[in-house]
Order: C-alpha cells, then structure tokens, then sequence
C-alpha cells in the first residue's frame, strides 16, 4: 500500500474560512488526519457562504475540508474545556485563527497547552501576527496585501491599483507559511522533542510577494526610487512584459523578459526593430509599448495563438471562467480529479492541491459534528461523559 508522507500526523483543526482550513486541507491530502473542532452553533461560517447547492450545503466548504472529521466542542463551558484538554493531549500540530488573546481568554492559550503537551506544535494564523499596535485590528485578505504594499504594486501607472480578484494574503501569506512553519516545528521536534508556538502573520507573509523587489530597493538606499506600480520591469514599465487587448476583448500575456524571447515576440509582429528600444526607459520604451497595443488590438485572441504555436516565446492567453478546466497542460498534471460522493448521490470534481506525493484521498467533507462521539472515544472519553457534554450532531450527509 502507498503511505503518504504525513501519515499518522494528528491535527487539531480549530481554524475557519480560508487561511487555516486550506492549510491543514494539504496536510489532509498528504496524509494527515485533521479533526475540526467547531463551535456547536453553526460550526465554522463558511458552512453558511454561498454558493449553496441544491441541499442547502456550500460549495465554498465543500472545496476546503474533504479528508477531515469535525467535532462539536463549546470552548467557554467548563466541560467543554476540560474535553478539550484531554482531547489535546493526542495530538501533534494545533491550529487555531482567532485574533490574539482569545485562546489564551479560553484558557487554552499556548503557555498553558505547551505545559500540558510539551511536544505541541501550535500554529495561530491572524491577520496582523501576535506582536504589533495592530495585532487585534479587523481585516481581511484585501486590507492584509493593501497594508504590505502588494496591492500598490499591481495596475497602471496613474490608475488605480490592480484589484487581485483572488486571496493573496489568505493563501500565500497565511496558508502556505503555516505549513512551513509547522513542517519546520516537526522536524525541530525530531531533535529537541519540544514543540513550538508558530505566529504567522497573513501580513507579513504577503509582503514576502514583495520581496525581491523591496529588499533591492532596501539594499540600494538613497541611490533607488521608491516602487511605484507600473514603472519597473515586472509590473508593468517594459513593453515585453505585460498583457494586451486583442480585437475580440480578449488578453495575451507576454512574459518576453529577456531579449532573446522579446525578439521572437517582435518577429511574430513584423517588426523586428522594435527590438533596439524594448527595454528603454521613458518616451522610447512608451512607444515600442504603444505599438504592441495597437498591433495586439487588430486581431482576435485566436488569431495570436495561432501566430505563436511552436514558438517559445513567453506568450500564453489570458484563461477566464471555466477555460481552466479544459487546459491541457492542468489536466495532465491531474489537478482535476473525479469521484463518486456516494452520501451526497452526486459525482464531484475536486480540485486537488499543488503537491501530491502519493494517491490524494478524497473523502467529502463531514456534516458539522460528524464525528464527535467517535473522536472523544479516541481520546478516552466515556460515553457517559460525552453525553454529559450535550454534543448533538447537526443533520446532515456524511
């Protein structure tokens, strides 16, 4: 039999929404097992987003939290803190995202969790990190790349800045360094036997977007403007790396940042002398990028294609709607996978995660409370204290 790679990992889920649920849902894919602990009166909010099937059941949950089991604990009664406290015990990674203080309000903070279970590795995922004037400040993924300068990068010179239309700050800065934060406590724990706290800061990380761009510009000081959108080499100042309207409405990316590909790119055009003024700044840059706007506008997005079939050149269409799903390249790498839901009657599309080191499960997500019962068992609660705890299991399919 394959074994993944995170196999026998336990996770303690008590995240909700975006940034800690897709986190632990690739620790889930790798092999993990990953328990939800959720709030019995309603359980995490993305439950309840839109778009609903036609059961009622949102597909927003659905994409995040297959290969997971859910309990439901209240964290404020006194039972169902001290159900919490032997439930943690079993476990290897936490991961919670409350503003800070919350758990430690719940008596369930990092000091008293680290005191009770030395080799837990607890993760907190916030907006604004721990530590910081802003560290209990509302926000959400916009406001998270708008503080880190992520989102004054992106649009045209003097426009406005480019809306990201997806979760930059959620994913990039928030997800993706709490697994690296957490991978990197495991294998600290191999040699010390300690756990750690990770504080992972969804601003912090989505200025890491920035930063090849902002550490230049530190190392240079005084000698270095100020970055500015629209103006630098990958943002939009050189003719050969952007996007262009094409006559149906459509857009091309071009990508030709080094010569030898920008030459092919004008080649294509006919204008091999665009060439000589591709990388200048000011008015001659401006120009050689007027010109790629008016040629690229006289044909369909079609046309372009075809033109550049077999030509290694940096130049891709601009995909919209569902045309991902049917790009050949995504669907040999098998990011779109199909299984049977035999609860919910239905055959499902998943949409897997980035990295897959062995056959990816993929069991529907569970009903809220799905399995609680089963979970404290597991933790050495008897039914008659489970039954105490007032734990009811929402209906549901699962």
């Amino acid at each position: 039999m394959n074994t993944l790679p995170l196999s026998g990992l336990k996770v303690l889920d008590l995240s909700r929404l975006l940034p800690g649920p897709y986190a632990t849902l690739v620790l889930a894919d790798l092999g993990a097992t990953v328990d939800r602990v959720e709030d019995p009166a309603g359980g995490d909010p993305l439950r309840q987003m839109p778009p609903l099937s036609d059961s009622g059941e949102s597909a927003l949950f659905y994409g995040l939290n297959r290969n997971k089991r859910s309990l439901v604990l209240d964290l404020k009664s006194p039972a169902g803190r001290d159900a919490f406290l032997r439930l943690v015990r079993g476990y290897d990674v936490l991961v919670e995202s409350f503003r800070p203080g919350v758990m430690e309000r719940l008596g369930l903070g990092w000091d008293a969790l680290h005191a009770l279970h030395p080799r837990l590795i607890y993760c907190a995922i916030s907006g604004y990190g721990q530590t910081g004037p802003d560290r209990l400040r509302a926000g959400h993924d916009l406001n998270y790349v708008a503080r880190a300068g992520v989102l004054g990068y992106g649009g045209q010179t003097d426009g406005a800045p480019a809306f990201p239309g997806v979760q930059i700050g959620d994913i990039g800065g928030g997800s993706l360094f709490a697994l690296v934060g957490v991978l990197a406590a495991l294998h600290e724990r191999e040699r010390t036997g300690q756990g750690r706290f990770v504080d992972v800061s969804m601003t912090d990380g989505a200025l890491a977007f920035l930063h090849m761009h902002l550490a230049a510009r530190l190392f240079l000081g005084d000698e270095a403007p100020p970055l500015r959108r629209g103006t630098d080499v990958l943002n939009g100042g050189f003719a050969g790396y952007g996007l262009y309207r094409t006559s149906d409405g459509r857009y091309l990316s071009v990508g030709a940042l080094e010569p030898k590909f920008f030459a092919g790119v004008c080649e294509v055009l006919g204008r091999p002398e665009l060439l000589a003024d591709g990388y200048s700044p000011g008015e001659a840059g401006a120009r050689v990028k007027a010109e790629l706007t008016r040629l690229f506008a006289e044909h369909p997005l079609a046309y372009w294609m075809e033109r550049f079939t077999g030509r290694d050149v940096c130049v891709e269409p601009v995909l919209e709607g569902d045309e991902v799903l049917a790009d050949a390249q995504l669907r040999a790498r098998g990011l779109f996978a199909r299984s049977v839901d035999t609860p919910r009657g239905r055959a499902v599309t998943h949409l897997l995660t980035p990295l897959r080191l062995g056959d990816t499960p993929l069991r529907p997500p569970p009903s809220l409370g799905q399995h609680s019962r089963e979970i404290l068992q597991e933790a050495g609660l008897s039914l008659e204290e489970i039954e105490k705890l007032g734990i009811q299991v929402m209906p549901g399919i699962g």
